[in-house]
């Protein structure tokens, strides 16, 4: 068995060609790319794109395929220089009747599973190119789609204020899924706001593994929040196994952000900045400036839903690590960051693994601190909230 680092939420900016698939992004975030950044700076062993449903993405794995960069692994996925393996995925936005949007991952093991699945999909989205698109449908029947399909079904960032399930369209998955529809469901991906002390709070969740994922817009991006994946080999049917928790295959840990700097962490008026302690619905008028800005954080809103005030964490939840990206640190530029990554790589080793002593003969004593503060959590956080990320204060 082996551990391989994952994230499985990475979007595609723009084509080889110039054609725009998920907007705003970065139009260097081309899967090419992606897959450059996950093997050099990041070290991941595997990526999950999502944006593969677009058929003008398909195109660009079919040239990396023809150009030998990429090739198919017989266990389903497509392997990258010996290094790094290829998941394909979707993301689809549903809605309920209430008006509630909800997006959903989905992951296939192969380029001709994934085009038989925007070809059923082309049926029900209008511009099928373009990526998170709305499928005209209610969750459950992508659901139903879905396991048509054989995917691994995976809610996304399940408790952001918009596009969620919790977040946005119910205070429960049973209360518009059946049983056996949930029992379909892969894994829960958390988003940036939350971790698994946060969502085991609601009791339905116990029975799945939680994800930490980027949902990477940029190529700065990959990697801010990962998965730890005991497995046998890099490959799209021992990813599936280990989000079943199948044959020894299990999620061993989650590292993610300290939630307090995701950006919808807490209710906060986006006109007048005033954070609201109590529960209060996104687009609810502000007690302060009276104007309709209010969005709902997550901290407010799992505390309005949770069965229970602390966490029941089932046997099978791994630690959930804080880690704090690099960018987030205060007067660390991107050529400082350059003298760390000649000397150690990747940015995970500089994160996790770096001494004091090697740390300030490169960047010096202040910033070497830093890191190491933000490994022990000691740092104090500016929280996140209304669409603005949380800060480091010096």
């Amino acid at each position: 068995m082996i551990n391989c680092f994952a994230d499985l939420h990475i979007h595609v900016g723009m084509t080889e060609s110039g054609q725009w698939i998920k907007i705003p992004t970065s139009n260097k975030l081309t899967l090419r790319n992606i897959l450059a950044e996950a093997k050099g700076r990041k070290g991941l062993q595997i990526v999950g794109v999502v944006d593969a449903l677009s058929p003008a993405v398909q195109q660009d794995i079919i040239r990396l395929l023809d150009e030998q960069i990429i090739s198919p692994l017989t266990g389903g996925g497509y392997c990258y220089d010996n290094a790094v393996t290829l998941i394909l995925g979707a993301e689809v936005e549903t809605c309920e009747e209430t008006g509630g949007l909800c997006h959903t991952l989905l992951y296939l093991p192969d380029l001709p599973s994934m085009q038989a699945f925007t070809k059923e999909m082309s049926n029900h989205i209008k511009n099928i190119n373009m990526s998170s698109q709305n499928a005209h449908m209610p969750l459950n029947k992508l659901v139903k789609i879905g396991i048509q399909h054989q995917a691994q079904i995976i809610p996304a960032h399940v408790f952001t204020p918009f596009k969620s399930i919790f977040g946005a369209t119910a205070r429960r998955m049973s209360d518009i899924l059946t049983e056996n529809e949930m029992n379909s469901i892969g894994a829960i991906e958390l988003g940036l706001s939350a971790d698994s002390n946060m969502a085991d709070r609601i009791g339905e969740l116990s029975q799945f593994s939680f994800l930490t994922n980027s949902d990477a817009h940029s190529l700065d991006k990959i990697a801010r929040e990962y998965n730890i994946l005991r497995l046998n080999k890099a490959d799209y049917s021992e990813l599936v196994l280990a989000l079943n928790r199948k044959n020894g295959r299990r999620l061993d840990g989650n590292y993610g952000l300290d939630p307090r700097l995701g950006k919808y962490h807490r209710t906060i008026c986006r006109k007048c900045g005033c954070y609201l302690q109590e529960a209060t619905g996104t687009g609810s008028r502000c007690p302060f400036c009276n104007n309709n800005t209010v969005v709902m954080g997550v901290a407010e809103r799992i505390s309005e839903i949770a069965d229970t005030s602390k966490p029941i964490h089932p046997l099978h939840r791994p630690n959930y690590n804080y880690q704090i990206p690099l960018e987030y640190i205060p007067g660390l530029g991107k050529k400082t960051l350059l003298k760390l990554l000649n000397k150690y790589q990747n940015e995970m080793s500089i994160i996790h693994q770096a001494n004091y002593e090697d740390l300030s003969s490169i960047i010096g004593a202040n910033l070497a601190n830093m890191i190491l503060a933000c490994r022990t959590g000691e740092l104090i956080i500016t929280e996140g909230g209304g669409g603005l990320y949380g800060k480091l204060k010096k």
